[in-house]
Formats: C-alpha cells, structure tokens, sequence
C-alpha cells in the first residue's frame, strides 16, 4: 500500500484502515504498510520532540491493527516507531496473522546516516536477529528499508525459510537534484537490487515505498513486487498514492530454484572472509 503521509498520525492510521478495508474486498491476503506509515518521515531532522511519536510494540496501534486482521482475514506488516524503554527506541515491524494474533517483530539491523535520512540519531540498530513468520498464507521474511542494500540480509532471511521478502520503505529523491538522469539511475538502482534478492534465493520480492514530498525529500514511490527470477509483476507510479492485489504463486519459488539451483552449488566453506568489515590483504 503505497501512501502520502499526513501530518497527524490518527490520519494516517485511520487512512491505512481504510485501504486494508479495500484492499480485503479486492482479496488480499497479506497487507504491507510503507516504513513507518503512522508518521511523516520525522527523521529529516534531529528533534527531540519526534521521539513522542513512539509507542510500546505490541502496543495500542498493534491492538487496533489486531482487531481489523481478524475482521477481515488478513495478514498485515505493519512498521512503527517503537520505544522500547525510555531513551532506547528502534524502527519496528510488526507482524499479524490472518486470526489477529500478534506473531512478532523485526527490529531494522541496518541504520543509515545521511543528509534527509538522520535515523541513527533515533534508532537504536535491530538486535532481533533477521526472521521470518509463518501467516495463514505464506512464510514470510521483512526487511526495513536500508536493509534492502545488503544481499547478506535477504540470504540469510531466505535461509530461513522465507518464501516472500517484504520491504517496507521510505526512500526518495533530494528536491534539489533535478538531473532525471541520476533520478532515474537511483531509483533502478533500488528496484535491481530488490530483484537480484528475489532471483539469488528463488523468493519473490515486495517492496512498498511512500510517496508525496516532505521536507527535502520527493519519495519515489515506485513500489512493486518481483517475481523469483526478478520479473516485475506490478510498478506503481512514482508521484501518486496506489493500492494494488498482486496475486502470486508460491509454487514458482520451487520451479525457479530447481531450474537455477543457486543454493545447491553454494560453497559455504568458502564464505569465512565476508565476515570482515574489509580484506586489506589478500594472500
């Protein structure tokens, strides 16, 4: 569910209500809300005040997204600004079962730092270890956002057992950039990397971006799902709201992995030097 952000959070989760509400009449069974959908996209700046936007995960908006999953049947990802202890806080997915059950939840591993993006003044880094959750519908792994670079996560997601990666995102364009050149090779840059996820662990791919501007930066939109060998089954546009049911088959991920056998011809004996932050020498 690809969405504007307001700036009162009753808005947005009232919004998101709705669409979930939309988006269960169309048949959907697994709902992803973008990174932190309750919210603006609060961490442009370093401000104290922001880190009143937080709440207990569980907590009330997991209560309230409890109650509509059983209603309508649904399995939702639902992202939120957690706090988990006065002063500690960290950016949180959380997972509900079609029945309402509250699964669990992923705290984000990687946290950036940059002009527009300054999460690691909020966020604590993830000490969840990458899951995966079993729904009604599917084995299903989440990733946040910035994790979204790094294969390690979505490998080791996928070894897990995950048979659909989800990501909800907040990622954009700076509005002083007006070259569509370096636009355009950002955002294919985001949407290869997703997809190269998809086709090196045979899972599809679904990633769920913001879009509107706020502050300096024009969210990209662009969310879509990706097959497992990387065929965009569904884009959104970059600059407009969307609500899509992309029906996919799970049985593919085992066509896929049987024809491209990436896993069986893994060499994880000689896998020990990516466990440094850099090989300085080689031998």
């Amino acid at each position: 569910m690809q969405a504007k952000s307001e700036g009162k959070p009753e808005q947005n989760i009232s919004l998101a209500e709705v669409q979930i509400r939309y988006l269960a009449q169309q048949g959907a069974q697994i709902v992803c809300l973008q990174e932190l959908f309750g919210t603006r996209y609060f961490c442009d700046t370093e401000d104290h005040l922001h880190f009143r936007l937080a709440e207990p995960v569980p907590g009330p908006t997991t209560a309230r997204l409890q109650t509509l999953a059983e209603a309508l049947d649904v399995v939702i990802i639902a992202s939120l600004f957690e706090e988990r202890a006065p002063g500690l806080y960290h950016n949180t997915v959380a997972v509900i079962d079609a029945d309402g059950t509250y699964l669990g939840k992923y705290r984000k591993t990687h946290i950036p730092d940059d002009p527009g993006f300054y999460e690691k003044f909020y966020f604590a880094p993830g000490d969840t270890g990458y899951r995966v959750f079993k729904t009604r519908f599917a084995c299903i792994g989440v990733l946040i956002c910035w994790d979204q670079w790094f294969p390690e996560a979505a490998r080791i997601t996928a070894l897990k057992g995950a048979e659909i990666l989800f990501y909800p995102t907040a990622i954009g364009w700076d509005i002083s950039e007006t070259s569509r050149e370096v636009n355009q090779e950002q955002y294919e840059a985001w949407q290869t990397i997703q997809r190269s996820h998809a086709i090196a662990n045979g899972v599809y791919a679904v990633a769920v971006n913001r879009t509107g501007t706020e502050a300096g930066t024009r969210f990209w939109g662009g969310s879509f799902v990706a097959n497992p060998f990387g065929t965009v089954l569904y884009q959104a546009s970059h600059d407009a709201p969307e609500t899509q049911v992309v029906e996919i088959d799970l049985s593919l991920n085992g066509k896929y992995r049987e024809t491209w056998p990436f896993l069986r011809d893994r060499r994880i004996d000689t896998y020990q030097p990516i466990m440094n932050r850099f090989i300085d020498k080689e031998l």
